[in-house]
């Protein structure tokens, strides 16, 4: 070999060695850049579940109770107060004393602050003590000569030099003077009043064992604002066995008297110069005698404990004929002793309950959960007194020492028991699924379902693979094995451009286009799905008889160009014969037709107009990956199952679809994880109503678009604005373990017919 070829031949090795280094540094740095974004994919996803869980979890954390700080009596001597209470941010307690003295003293520490003594006439003295509803502040004090004295127990906030004070006021909104329940003037034993604006209403028990009722009703002169009582006394009608208490309930329409010690007898008050019996029920279980009752907030429940520790949860309950029952609702988890005292949060379902051994227990109603517990006393506890923002307790006990303590309970609404299955909310007629998370009325208790949003959810994915997977995996198997090459070319860049167009025009279509069409054309829009079928098959058996010489100059590849004007003669025919048909068969309205004959509601946003809409916007996307997968299929494979005589269907069955498998699995999950986090077109198309219901005729509303629709308005850090991180975390964990799966699937499929 001369020197110059040897030269070329060294220069030719230098030259072949620095690409290969140079490619191997390349395929390095690649390989390092994918790893990088890979792990930035994973960190970056687990970052996400992380942040959903760390603003999820503390709903579910029970409630925490501060150590408990012993507070001195403001009494002197070891009386029990008669009530208690707590100004708004839990600064001042008030012991209302069975000698009519109202005592202040500091939360933290019991310091006493100052003493009022109600003015209670001379000569008499105090015998019963009664209190109405927590937020409405109003008590009364029962005397030994048959009359009461209403008082309503305020604070007053000021500023003075920038300095938070609060001082403690009483005020008499119907006279200093009291009011003579009893003309017989026996004394007084129990009482209930409950006052609101300028009416009140008094139940006592006399010692003679009366239960009377005794309302007052202001009106006021709008010339000279005089306002005028007007007096209304009603004796109620006697009960079986003793009377043990009387409760007037905050809207003033229900007595309800407890007596025998096992049962309750509910008297309708509206007329109060009447009161009629409506019902007698036995609260607790059989054997069990009532120890103690309480109403929450509202009005509506009456919760009632017994000498075992049960507690029980009734309200009245419409019948047949809209007359409101009492009726059992729920149980909460025994207390270890006899109850010896219930008391009601200021604004929430939630209670306290506190039992002979010196057990506390805090439960909220709704999603009946034991809260939190501990025992404060070796002795039965007398009383409690939960703070108006349920955030701190007052604790006194049989022998009156008292005890203070700090509480956080944010979120009792929540468990899982509230958030998936079906809770019986007041003023319902039976336990159902409910998502309402906002009302207009300070009665309103917020219901926090989630069942309906995910079922909603799952209803809008199915409906919209029902329509998007026949079509997408039908046409993309006949793009990518049947249709020329020229007319493929012009298709599938189509059906792609339609897959960015924003959901939010196709949303906007759905409501105020399709909705109302769909509406006025039912009849029409059902039949299209079964005759533009059979409109297709039976133009393919018109295409088989035609002569030959004619279907030759049709090119192979070109024959479903020939289909659209038979598509939208069958549309044009299901519109011109759909309201014949809707009047022959569904007296000229089929959607009042569906309500009456079927009793099936129907929506102008339903499930169908969703189903269509979704359908159009999912299958582009199904369809660009399945006939990507279909025609990659290697053309050995297909040239080799002809050549061995298969027919193309034989090869499309047996090898096409089985090699393209996984990729059509994976557009088809693709399209459902679509499907399932869509928003805008659900948001707009759909009656946005929390409903169980599987009909394709009703709307709905999925987890996504309750995100969308009331994450503005939720205040940070409130239950609601947490189970909105829910419905999101839900909605990741739900496309993350479908994915997963999926991709399972895929790689098995992958593995069994890579063989092929």
């Amino acid at each position: 070999m001369s020197a110059a070829a040897a030269s070329d031949a060294v220069t030719t090795t230098q030259v072949v060695d620095r690409n290969i280094s140079r490619r191997l540094v390349r395929d390095a740095w690649f390989k390092r850049v994918m790893t990088v974004g890979g792990l930035s994919v994973i960190i970056a996803i687990t970052v996400i579940v992380v942040y959903l869980a760390s603003v999820v979890v503390p709903i579910f954390m029970p409630a925490h109770l501060e150590p408990a700080r012993t507070v001195a009596s403001p009494a002197a001597g070891p009386s029990v107060p008669a009530g208690l209470t707590l100004d708004e941010l839990h600064e001042v307690g008030v012991s209302f004393g069975v000698d009519g003295v109202i005592r202040y003293f500091k939360f933290q520490s019991g310091a006493p602050l100052s003493e009022l003594r109600v003015p209670v006439p001379a000569g008499a003295a105090v015998t019963a003590f009664g209190a109405g509803e927590a937020s409405h502040r109003y008590k009364a004090f029962g005397l030994d000569d048959g009359r009461v004295i209403v008082f309503r127990q305020n604070f007053e906030v000021t500023f003075p030099n920038d300095v938070r004070l609060v001082t403690p006021k009483v005020e008499y909104p119907f006279g200093e003077a009291p009011i003579e329940v009893d003309a017989n003037r026996a004394p007084i034993r129990q009482l209930s009043v409950q006052a609101e604006g300028e009416k009140v209403t008094i139940a006592a028990l006399t010692a003679d064992r009366r239960v009377i009722l005794t309302s007052l009703a202001g009106s006021k002169n709008l010339i000279t604002g005089e306002v005028k009582l007007e007096r209304t006394d009603a004796a109620v009608p006697a009960v079986e066995g003793e009377v043990r208490e009387v409760i007037v309930e905050s809207k003033q329409r229900e007595l309800w008297i407890v007596h025998d010690d096992r049962f309750v007898s509910q008297f309708n008050i509206e007329n109060k110069a009447t009161p009629v019996l409506m019902s007698k029920f036995e609260p607790l279980p059989a054997g069990e005698k009532i120890a103690a009752t309480a109403v929450l907030s509202g009005g509506y429940s009456l919760i009632a404990g017994g000498d075992k520790g049960s507690l029980v949860q009734w309200f009245g309950v419409r019948n047949a004929d809209n007359v409101p029952v009492m009726t059992r609702i729920r149980e909460f988890e025994k207390m270890p002793a006899a109850i010896t005292t219930l008391t009601a949060e200021h604004f929430r379902k939630g209670f306290a309950a506190g039992d002979a051994q010196g057990n506390v227990a805090v439960y909220y109603a709704t999603s009946r959960r034991l809260l939190a517990e501990r025992r404060y006393s070796d002795q039965p506890i007398a009383r409690i007194e939960i703070a108006p923002r349920a955030n701190a307790l007052l604790v006194a006990d049989a022998q009156g020492r008292m005890w203070a303590n700090g509480m956080t309970n944010n979120f009792p609404e929540v468990s899982f028991y509230a958030l998936w299955q079906k809770v019986w909310y007041e003023g319902y007629e039976r336990p159902e699924y409910l998502w309402q998370s906002s009302a207009g009325t300070s009665d309103f208790e917020p219901k926090f379902s989630l069942a309906p949003l995910t079922l909603g959810t799952l209803k809008a994915a199915f409906y919209a693979m029902l329509v998007s997977i026949p079509l997408a995996i039908l046409g993309a198997i006949y793009a990518a094995y049947f249709m020329s090459a020229r007319l493929r070319t012009v298709v599938k860049p189509s059906i792609e451009i339609m897959e960015a167009l924003p959901t939010v025009i196709l949303g906007f279509l759905a409501g105020l286009w399709l909705a109302p069409l769909a509406d006025n054309n039912l009849p029409a829009v059902l039949l299209c799905f079964v005759v533009i079928p059979l409109a297709i098959l039976a133009a393919a058996w018109v295409w088989r008889l035609l002569p030959h010489a004619l279907t030759e100059r049709v090119a192979p590849g070109w024959e479903a160009a020939m289909l659209i004007p038979v598509v939208m003669l069958a549309i044009w025919f299901c519109f011109q014969i759909g309201h014949t048909v809707e009047v022959a068969f569904f007296n000229g309205d089929m959607p009042n037709w569906l309500s009456n004959e079927l009793g099936v509601t129907y929506e102008q946003r339903n499930s169908l107009v969703v189903g269509i809409a979704m359908g159009f916007a999912v299958t582009p996307t199904i369809f660009s990956i399945a006939e990507d997968a279909i025609f990659q299929v290697p053309r050995h494979l297909t040239s080799g199952s002809l050549a061995l005589g298969a027919t193309p269907w034989q090869t499309l069955t047996r090898v096409v679809l089985l090699t393209a498998s996984p990729g059509i699995f994976s557009a088809v999950m693709i399209g459902l994880g679509r499907a399932v986090g869509e928003t805008m077109i659900v948001l707009m198309a759909t009656g946005n109503t929390a409903v169980m219901d599987l009909s394709i005729f009703t709307g709905f509303r999925t987890l996504s678009a309750n995100i969308g629709v009331e994450m503005p308005e939720a205040a940070v850090g409130t239950t609601h604005y947490r189970l909105l991180f829910l419905s999101a975390l839900v909605l990741f964990v739900f496309t993350f373990v479908v994915n997963t799966a999926a991709e399972l699937v895929r790689q098995r499929l992958r593995e069994k017919y890579s063989s092929i």
